[in-house]
């Protein structure tokens, strides 16, 4: 039978003192130490060492804070229908209204039809645009206008 080494040396439990004074997070004190954050927390609590309010408190609002917004590439099928939508002028679209005369339940709803959900599934009045959509579009022109605006960003660097 293998002897084990105690978790909980004395040099571990020196270096998780001074980890824990300089602010490190758990995470980070076990990575350092070799053991794992539930053991650190739990090593901490036997201790007796805690963090001050002013230090919970600075993580919480780091928390709250919006996460930084990541670029999104568009997809080429995306990119291609909003070309055809839109053509390949920067000049907006103007949408007209959307004929609302063709709507269809789901049973009625078929490959060149537009399945635009109007009102919320399970009312008595939900259906679905039933328009005709361009070949393999989910959604006809105006309903895509809708599902599918660029990027104002993107069109101001395409020029």
């Amino acid at each position: 039978m293998p002897v084990l080494s105690p978790t909980w040396t004395d040099e571990r439990i020196e270096l998780l003192k001074q980890h824990f004074e300089a602010g490190l997070s758990c995470r980070e004190i076990a990575a350092d130490i070799g053991v794992s954050r539930n053991a650190v927390i739990g090593k901490l609590s036997r201790l007796n060492l805690t963090r001050s309010r002013a230090v919970e408190h600075r993580r919480l609002e780091r928390s709250l804070a919006p996460p930084a917004r990541a670029r999104r590439a568009v997809p080429r099928l995306q990119y291609e229908m909003l070309a055809t939508i839109y053509g390949e002028s920067d000049a907006p679209a103007v949408a007209g209204p959307i004929d609302d005369a063709n709507r269809c339940s789901l049973l009625e709803l078929s490959e060149n039809r537009c399945r635009w959900p109007i009102s919320s599934p399970g009312e008595d009045d939900f259906c679905f645009c039933g328009n005709t959509a361009p070949d393999g579009q989910p959604y006809c022109t105006g309903h895509s206008r809708l599902a599918y605006r660029p990027n104002s960003r993107a069109r101001v660097m395409r020029g």
